[in-house]
């Protein structure tokens, strides 16, 4: 299990977030009304964006680089200030038993249309009982929205902290299916395994077949598994 200081964390995304709403705004999200209850807690998750705007947020270079080091892997870039005020509102929602968190937090997934789908896989590294979000992340890998894919691939400890190998290998595949930035994913070196080398390999050959660009970050992963005259003879097409 991943250990990280949550108080630190907390309060970086909360400085963060402070910053790109208004002060109306930030005094709203944190009432505790909007978590007194499952029902507070889905009203105030949908209605965010109204009370926050969309605007991409700003964050300062000593913020990202102090986010890095508390929480390996997770990053911010390019959210908007509705996304991470979902999140946050998220992080404040705490002290809650196993089973009532569970509960509320499936809740929202269930009702989430596509940006509280993003906030709401954003969020997987940040959420309270891991292990309870291995089948929900999993679910969100077989998405075809192009966005919540990302949500779950970019900046994302989650599904190397978590996924079982055959998820975590879906999940690689489906990034250089779908010509994601595989490089946004956290943990390839860590999780990289031999059936994760040929299903790639497999991969490779159709697009060679189909003379279309093979992305070098699949040879990358798969170099780890073959020796160089293997590799490179797999780049010139000769399996």
């Amino acid at each position: 299990m991943v250990t990280y200081n949550t108080e630190e964390l907390n309060a970086v995304i909360a400085d963060i977030t402070k910053n790109n709403i208004t002060a109306e705004a930030w005094t709203w999200l944190n009432a505790d009304s909007n978590t007194s209850s499952n029902l507070a807690l889905n009203t105030a998750f949908a209605i965010i964006p109204r009370k926050t705007g969309k605007a991409v947020i700003r964050v300062a270079h000593e913020q990202e680089e102090l986010l890095k080091s508390i929480r390996p892997g997770f990053a911010i870039d390019n959210w908007t200030a509705d996304r991470l005020s979902r999140v946050w509102l998220l992080m404040r929602y705490k002290d809650v038993d196993e089973g009532h968190y569970f509960k509320a937090i499936e809740n929202l997934f269930s009702a989430a249309e596509m940006n509280e789908q993003v906030a709401l896989y954003t969020a997987l590294p940040v959420l309270q009982y891991p292990k309870l979000w291995v089948k929900r992340c999993a679910e969100g890998i077989r998405s075809n929205i192009g966005t919540v894919l990302e949500a779950i691939m970019y900046n994302n400890p989650y599904p190397a902290e978590n996924l079982e190998e055959a998820a975590w290998n879906q999940m690689v595949l489906k990034a250089f299916f779908t010509e994601k930035q595989v490089n946004k994913l956290f943990g390839l070196d860590n999780r990289a395994n031999q059936e994760l080398a040929r299903i790639l390999i497999d991969y490779a050959k159709e697009r060679q077949a189909a003379n279309r660009k093979v992305e070098d970050m699949l040879w990358y992963i798969v170099g780890k598994f073959v020796n160089d005259e293997q590799l490179d003879g797999m780049k010139q097409g000769k399996f």
